[in-house]
């Protein structure tokens, strides 16, 4: 899909500033944030996307910042705008993560950083919440099984790295399914600090405890609730390559 584009420049004012300086930012910010995407080459941004902020609409937005898609030279990316009210003093921390993740060919491509944003690849599709609902008739349960197997291959490579996505039990929001794959995303919550769970997490959402299990149980069957529970913990106990792929079997993928 084609998409318009809006100079930068146009959002130091109303109702485009709502955005680059949310919830709030002075004539002051807006400036010297406008200043900070000249130096990163970000050209203009588009207003497009699932999520609205006023009537704008935006990719996405949570605790740390407002993501949407902008232009640096002739190229989309995604661009993450710090929230002028978030905890977080700059956007050099989850740039690291994110080349982290990257070093395991997981998430989105870090592609620059500066305070107040975080620029990375564009990846087109869908959220998975709003994916599985389109799921219909011949093929769906082939194209749901190479959608959960590529997520939770990536997820398995994180657990060998140590690193913790944080906010897997909620993949509606956090997997996006493309044209020719799912992808995670959204490592704001990120912590290679904490033990890692993020095969655990996922397959709970999948297949066990939420809205998201009902539907794919009514578009595939997999084994029972204690069989995938008694993979897990084998898993958790040791989150070797073998007891992956039991887990997968267990989950008929």
């Amino acid at each position: 899909m084609a998409h318009s584009f809006i100079s930068i420049k146009k959002f130091s004012e109303e109702p485009y500033s709502n955005i680059l300086g949310y919830p709030n930012a002075t004539g002051r910010q807006l400036k010297s944030r406008i200043n900070e995407l000249e130096k990163l080459k970000i050209k203009s941004i588009c207003l497009a996307g699932p999520t609205t902020l006023g009537n704008l609409a935006i990719l996405g937005k949570g605790y740390v910042g407002v993501v949407v898609i902008a232009k640096k030279g002739n190229k989309e990316v995604a661009l993450k705008i710090r929230r002028t009210d978030s905890q977080r003093k700059n956007m050099k921390d989850e740039s690291v993560l994110l080349k982290l993740v990257n070093s395991v060919k997981v998430g989105p491509k870090m592609i620059d950083a500066s305070k107040n944003f975080l620029v990375m690849e564009y990846l087109e599709g869908e959220k998975f919440g709003g994916w599985i609902e389109t799921l219909r008739g011949t093929g769906s349960a082939k194209k749901l099984k190479s959608a959960i197997k590529t997520v939770l291959e990536d997820c398995f490579r994180l657990d060998q790295i140590g690193f913790d996505h944080g906010e897997l039990s909620n993949i509606s929001k956090h997997v996006i399914v493309g044209k020719t794959k799912a992808s995670l995303i959204d490592f704001e919550s990120s912590s290679t600090q904490r033990r890692p769970s993020n095969v655990t997490s996922i397959t709970q959402a999948f297949f066990i405890g939420s809205g998201i299990s009902k539907k794919t149980q009514k578009i595939f069957k997999s084994s029972s609730k204690e069989k995938i529970i008694q993979a897990l913990k084998s898993y958790k106990q040791e989150k070797s390559q073998e007891n992956f792929e039991c887990l997968l079997k267990i989950l008929k993928l």
